[in-house]
């Protein structure tokens, strides 16, 4: 049985391991890399508007070429704290105000674990198993400038499709079984990284450390759940009450909130 790529502590027991961290990345992104340390909790310096960066997990290539960063997150609702996150690691590539040269390629990679809520800013919902931001300027013939290299990638394994090319889908499937059919899962075994994250998120083989943190991370998910439900409840209130001062009709308040006419009613 497996445990789920959705919980913080599985994920990191996973792709902190070199074997799977170099697989996907080769999966994902084309390059071929070697790592000395994987690093989780990996924090900058660097702050705008004081934000702390913090990301997962985090590496750098032996021969210092390529920096890769990958956030594992179960909500969708913050994009821009992403585009933050890779911009500013960016950023501290810059040593100094003489040399503004960057001679590392950044990648970020975001694993979502849950369908997206939100929608595109045309109001067009999005669907999408894979998204690739490149900063690679296109000329007037549409052609790709290659001058930075750097890119940011969201996977969702909640819309993969049999057409997803297998360097992806392998990836999404692993996330997708892992969370909604552990024991009977299929995934491909004949991928190198597939089978090794497949043994370290084996639940008979983990130690009894991971277990209990695997169980504190699980509740924290449940708690911050069940904050973000309570907000949303509230809100609904908020405007419900609001619509009903400006004389709107419990139909109306009712479609806008989901709240019930008993509910409008006491408010």
């Amino acid at each position: 049985m497996l445990a789920p790529l959705d919980n913080g502590t599985i994920f990191k027991t996973a792709f902190t391991d070199k074997t799977v961290f170099t697989a996907f990345v080769k999966d994902i992104l084309g390059e071929k890399i070697e790592v000395d340390k994987i690093e989780t909790e990996k924090k900058f310096e660097l702050k705008v508007g004081n934000i702390d960066i913090i990301f997962d997990i985090f590496a750098e290539s032996t021969d210092r070429r390529v920096i890769i960063e990958i956030q594992r997150i179960d909500y969708d609702n913050n994009f821009d704290r992403f585009l933050h996150y890779f911009m500013m690691a960016i950023a501290q590539l810059q040593r100094s105000a003489e040399e503004y040269k960057l001679d590392q390629t950044v990648y970020a990679i975001v694993v979502l674990t849950a369908p997206y809520k939100i929608d595109q800013k045309n109001k067009r919902p999005i669907k999408d198993k894979v998204m690739i931001t490149s900063l690679d300027p296109r000329n007037l013939e549409d052609e790709v400038v290659e001058i930075y290299g750097h890119k940011l990638i969201f996977l969702n394994h909640c819309y993969r499709r049999e057409n997803t090319p297998p360097n992806y889908r392998d990836w999404l499937d692993l996330f997708y079984e892992s969370i909604h059919n552990p024991e009977n899962f299929r995934v491909n075994l004949d991928n190198n990284g597939i089978r090794k994250a497949v043994e370290l998120i084996d639940t008979d083989k983990l130690d009894p450390e991971k277990i209990h943190y695997m169980k504190v991370d699980a509740q924290r998910k449940v708690v911050r759940k069940l904050a973000e439900e309570e907000g949303v409840e509230r809100r609904n209130r908020e405007i419900a009450r609001e619509m009903k001062k400006d004389g709107e009709s419990i139909e109306k308040i009712t479609k806008y909130t989901g709240l019930s006419k008993d509910e409008i009613e006491k408010l």
